[in-house]
Order: structure tokens, then sequence, then C-alpha cells
């Protein structure tokens, strides 16, 4: 590999791993906010949305002009290939942070209300799938992948229980519906973040072994 090319990148490498970290902790705020009811967290989560916006365009301009300069084959442009896909997987999932943040700055300035339902077990798995995909990238990692994969399942499950609680809750109390479907969202939210997780995780298989396990669960 040309020196020039391998310097870009490992360039480029440094700055998706820098948006990686920061959609994380935008994710990590966006839940706090709801959990702790902080308005503070919730309006931060959505002023940076811009940032992560402008760093995700120029990530995507710099794999660009790689190709059109390098014009790189094999690896090399799997990698391209995998980091555009990544790139704009991040852009999603902090996109649905500012989602569940303006759920939580709503519920913030309504009177508390009980939830029906528990998020801190379909939270932490989210976050898990999550961290571990893009610790998988770090460490091009194919088997720790996989597993992401594998668990997207069980977060499918948890967003069909939560749907089926609030159904249940609508019924006892109709005047809470505004509220509750607030709530409902952020399942919907958490739900979408496990699937972008599991992208994430596929396209690093794609980048190492050079495989395409989209639509193939039966090779998780």
């Amino acid at each position: 590999m040309p020196k020039h090319l391998q310097n870009e990148l490992e360039k480029l490498k440094k700055k998706l791993l820098s948006l990686s970290a920061i959609v994380e902790g935008t994710l990590d705020k966006s839940i706090r906010s709801l959990v702790d009811r902080s308005e503070k967290l919730a309006i931060e989560v959505i002023k940076y949305d811009d940032t992560i916006d402008a760093i995700e365009v120029e990530v995507e301009e710099d794999c660009l002009k790689i190709m059109a300069l390098h014009q790189p084959v094999a690896i090399d442009l799997r990698f391209l290939v995998a980091v555009l896909k990544i790139n704009s997987d991040l852009e999603r999932i902090a996109d649905i942070s500012v989602n569940i943040a303006e759920r939580s700055l709503y519920l913030c300035r309504e009177n508390p209300i009980k939830m029906p339902f528990d998020f801190e077990e379909m939270t932490a798995k989210t976050r898990s799938m999550l961290k571990r995909a893009l610790d998988s990238l770090i460490q091009q990692d194919p088997e720790i992948a996989h597993q992401v994969c594998a668990d997207d399942d069980e977060v499918d499950s948890m967003n069909r229980q939560i749907y089926n609680l609030f159904y249940e809750e609508i019924r006892k109390s109709p005047h809470l519906v505004e509220a509750l479907s607030h709530c409902l969202s952020v399942s919907r939210h958490l739900e979408r973040i496990a699937d972008y997780a599991t992208n994430i995780a596929e396209v690093v298989i794609y980048m190492v072994e050079g495989s395409i396990v989209r639509h193939r669960p039966e090779h998780y």
C-alpha cells in the first residue's frame, strides 16, 4: 500500500472512531435525560446534532476524495465502503438520540407519571449492542460483530412486550395517552438504534471477512 494512502486511511479511521465516541456519548446523555428528568441534558443533545451532522459530511467527503485520488482495491476499498455505511448509521443513531431527548424534554415539563414499563433492561441491552458493535470496529473483530447481530432479536422481543403493556395501560388510564405515547416512542427509538448497531456489526463482518451476512441470520 502506498504510504500516502496508508496515512489517509489512518486519519479517516481516527475521525470515524472520534465520531463513534461522540455518538455513543450522545445516546448516553439522551437516556440519562429521560431517567433523571434533566432538561439540561436533553437540550445539550439537541443542540449538538448540527455538529455531528457536520462531522458526518466531512467523513463522507474524505472517503470520496480518497477513492477518487487513489483508486483503492481489495481490502482498502472494502474499508472505505464500510466507513461510508458506518458513518451514515452513526449519524442516524445521533438523530434518534435527539428524538429521545425531545421526548424526554416533553416529559420533563409535564407532571411525573408512573411508567407502566421499565426501560432499564432494554436500554442496557441496546447500549451494549452499540458499544460492542463499535468495539468490533476498533478491534476489527468479526466474532464480537456476530454476537451483536444475534442479540437484535432480543431487543425486538422487548419492544413488542412494551407495546403490549402500553395498550393495557392506555385502556386503564386514557387521560395519560399523550405522555404514554412519548414513552412508547422511546421504546421504538431504542429498537431502531439496536437495528443500526446490527448494521454496523454486519459492515464490520464484511470489512474483515469479505462476506455479506445481511438477510442471512442463520449465519450469526
